[in-house]
């Protein structure tokens, strides 16, 4: 498994659990046992995939007292934006051509309708 932080983050945003639990983790900290309610799954099962998510930077433990929340960190997030701005002007080469097309189109339903 690669450990370059891109492919650790992307690993972690793989699975729709864990973006679930990033999600949540947006709306602000919450425990283990808060973030598992949603799932049919044990609490161990949570953890591993708070561990991931840990592993890739998107998530920070605290310790207070005897809770123990877990808060996002979308700094690795900031990082995939970077780097998927990159591909920005294909996309925006594929919409403007798509927008070509439909005005020809519309100009052809346009020239249709005139002429019957």
């Amino acid at each position: 498994m690669s450990t370059d932080p891109l492919s650790l983050t992307l690993a972690a945003l793989a699975d729709p659990t864990r973006r679930a639990i990033l999600a949540r983790l947006a709306r602000g900290e919450a425990s283990v046992t808060e973030l598992g309610a949603p799932f049919a799954m044990s609490l161990t099962a949570v953890s591993k995939h708070l561990k991931v998510l840990e592993r890739a930077g998107l998530v920070a433990r605290s310790r207070t007292a005897q809770w123990r929340p877990c808060r996002l960190q979308a700094g690795p997030l900031k990082e995939i934006a970077d780097w998927v701005e990159g591909y920005r002007p294909f996309w925006d080469a594929g919409f403007d051509r798509l927008d070509a097309y439909l005005r020809q189109l519309q100009g052809k339903d346009t020239d249709d309708d005139r002429t019957q």
